[in-house]
């Protein structure tokens, strides 16, 4: 089998170098009896990357390019890449790196991205950061950074293009499907510090409004003091405003359900791979359970992840009512698995499910009520909120603030005003007999 010592000392080597791989995965996979996932046939299937990686040692132009682990390193990483978009192997520095981002606070854009038919796509700028202020809305697609294409890029990497030290710039190009235009923006790096729990207001009717930004850990307890103070203002509907919230942390966003849903209803599931059974389930609990008021969710395709677990378990308890657009459809699970050399795997392992068994993923939340609004009119109601709320004046002097209608939001109040009116009515039916 073996041609010469060169090769039987390489096979030596590459077994020893994959052994704890395999192992790592053989422990993964205890639980899957397939014929097919062993050892011995994952050995046999090595070969064939065997061979590769001797014909590329032996003759690769380059040969300050041909070591054995970075080799091995790039064929994790395109191993991992061609699963899913989310799925990814760490080098070292890059695994410690992720270990040790502070939470809350980094130097970058202020944008969540994603992956949509294979192009790197604007989920949502997060509110008052500097991709907010320069005008970047959801569903933009990103084709290059810094004058390099974003064509293959993974999302790990373009992450890593847009961080930075506060203060540097960075060029990124976008391409805005409707209406279709490609442009060029400059944008300075910031720490972003995102407040989750914004615009708590009565608006007329006794119907509050709460905006949620994105799930973190301080977002239901913020919630709950808005919530509070709302009611203290004899709030007797509610509006949540979900849109352009790209997610966040899976706890909050059960922390949040659970205030609107009765104890012991469903708000989430994940399932694994086919076969496997449920892996998890979350359910309402809690002390507070606020479930005697009429409720709208207002959602947008910047809507993601931790925000459609959100709008799809109310919607499925019929709690609340959906206005506005369809959600991104961005709910999967990824496990990071150390590896003993210091490097990592972040595999996606499982995706989410409402209670009415919904899978999210790639699928979306679709509204109870479709209400659209233009990208135009989206930027224009974002424009004018920063001004009206913090007096942000610094964005882009050339939209245009005429006409910012949030059509969406009007609508939501209408609806409500409809429910409450109904309500007084059969009330006054109800007594009168």
């Amino acid at each position: 089998m073996f041609k010469n010592m060169k090769q039987k000392i390489f096979w030596a080597v590459f077994v020893t170098v994959l052994t704890v791989n395999l192992v790592v995965g053989a422990k993964i996979a205890t639980q899957n009896t397939k014929e097919n996932d062993t050892t011995e046939v994952a050995f046999e299937k090595m070969q064939l990357l065997a061979e590769v990686l001797l014909q590329i040692r032996q003759s690769y132009v380059d040969e300050d390019k041909v070591q054995y682990k970075d080799l091995l390193y790039g064929a994790m990483r395109g191993m991992l890449q061609s699963l899913d978009p989310h799925s990814q192997f760490m080098e070292p520095d890059t695994f410690s790196d992720m270990k040790n981002d502070t939470a809350g606070e980094f130097g970058g854009l202020g944008i969540v991205i994603g992956m949509r038919d294979g192009i790197l796509t604007v989920i949502a700028p997060m509110e008052d950061t500097p991709a907010y202020r320069a005008g970047i809305l959801h569903n933009d697609r990103i084709v290059a950074i810094d004058g390099e294409s974003t064509e293959n890029i993974s999302l790990q990497d373009a992450v890593k293009k847009m961080r930075g030290e506060p203060g540097t710039k960075v060029k990124i190009k976008i391409m805005r499907p409707k209406p279709q235009e490609i442009k060029e923006i400059e944008i300075v790096r910031a720490i972003i510090k995102v407040e989750s729990v914004k615009g708590v207001n009565m608006l007329p009717g006794q119907i509050g409004y709460i905006r949620i930004t994105q799930f973190n850990e301080p977002t239901a307890e913020a919630l709950q003091k808005a919530i509070e103070k709302l009611l203290a203002q004899d709030m007797k509907a509610l509006i949540l405003d979900l849109r352009n919230n790209p997610g966040g942390l899976l706890a909050s966003a059960v922390e949040v359900s659970q205030k609107f849903l009765k104890g012991g209803e469903k708000i989430v599931s994940t399932k694994g791979r086919a076969g496997t059974g449920v892996l998890t389930q979350y359910a309402s609990k809690g002390k507070y359970h606020y479930t005697d008021f009429p409720m709208i969710i207002l959602v947008n395709g910047g809507s993601a992840s931790a925000s459609e677990i959100v709008a799809g378990a109310l919607q499925d308890c019929k709690r609340a009512i959906l206005v506005g657009e369809k959600t991104f459809g961005k709910g999967s699970v990824q496990s990071v698995m150390p590896l003993d050399d210091g490097s990592a795997i972040r595999l996606t392992t499982a995706k989410y499910y409402t209670p009415n068994e919904r899978m999210i993923h790639e699928k979306g939340i679709d509204p109870d009520i479709f209400i659209p609004m233009s990208p135009d009119q989206w930027q224009k109601v974002m424009m004018k909120r920063s001004r009206d709320e913090i007096g942000d004046f610094s964005v882009d002097e050339k939209v245009d603030m005429t006409n910012a209608v949030d059509v969406q939001l009007e609508r939501a109040m209408d609806i409500l005003k409809g429910i409450r009116s109904f309500q007084s009515h059969a009330k006054t039916a109800a007594v009168s007999k």
